[in-house]
């Protein structure tokens, strides 16, 4: 029983996974301004020859190397697999965005729908995904790790962080441009949207509470991932 909640604790985490990278690529193409966790990354893969997702998985590392900080005894040596993870994680942000060259917004109420809409995606991605309580990405894994240090709600840290990596693109694109490049409201309203959205899937959608309850043993006490 054990062996088999683990199994799909995975296999849920890796569904989290796949949407997330669907949710940044979707923020994205609505051409209003990418994702706040994607929005240093985009910003780099406009300035260098890198592509989106490599610029991801180099800053990704970096989110690794920071959650270790506020963690300190309690990082698991296991999280170290969030590596793995990151590399699936921005090599699917590629394929998405392939995947979405059709999306081409034209219009401002087209493009408010399609920010919408991936924010929607990405939050649920983002709550899917950390219900197993296995790895997570990078990104997501330092607010966790911020969260769990500070005892504040997850989708409060996550927006308080996302607004800390928007105004640190800020900076970046007007040292690079010279002005806002890659970054508009849509990255104010995903910064603002996404983690409250995140709070709301927790509370009322059931699904999240059953992946949760994957967690517990027979004894009802949390399992370790590993």
């Amino acid at each position: 029983m054990h062996s088999e909640r683990l199994i799909q604790r995975y296999l849920w985490f890796i569904l989290g996974v796949c949407i997330n990278s669907f949710g940044f690529a979707f923020i994205t193409k609505a051409a209003l301004g990418t994702s706040p966790i994607s929005s240093i990354p985009y910003v780099l893969d406009l300035a260098f020859p890198p592509t989106f997702g490599e610029t991801t998985f180099a800053m990704s590392l970096v989110y690794i190397v920071l959650q270790i900080v506020p963690l300190r005894p309690d990082f698991k040596p296991i999280q170290l697999l969030q590596i793995v993870v990151n590399l699936l994680f921005s090599a699917l942000i590629d394929v998405s965005m392939a995947f979405l060259t059709w999306l081409e917004p034209a219009t401002l109420p087209t493009q408010l729908a399609s920010l919408t809409l991936g924010c929607v995606i990405l939050a649920f991605g983002v709550s899917v995904e950390v219900a197993p309580n296995v790895i997570t990405v990078p990104g997501e894994g330092i607010v966790r790790a911020i969260a769990s240090v500070t005892k504040r709600p997850f989708g409060s840290v996550k927006m308080l962080f996302d607004t800390t990596l928007v105004i640190i693109a800020c900076a970046l694109s007007y040292v690079f441009f010279g002005y806002l490049n890659g970054l508009g409201a849509g990255t104010i309203i995903s910064a603002l949207a996404v983690g409250r959205l995140c709070n709301l899937f927790n509370r009322h959608v059931p699904l999240l509470a059953r992946i949760a309850r994957l967690t517990r043993g027979t004894t009802g006490a949390p399992e370790e991932a590993l």
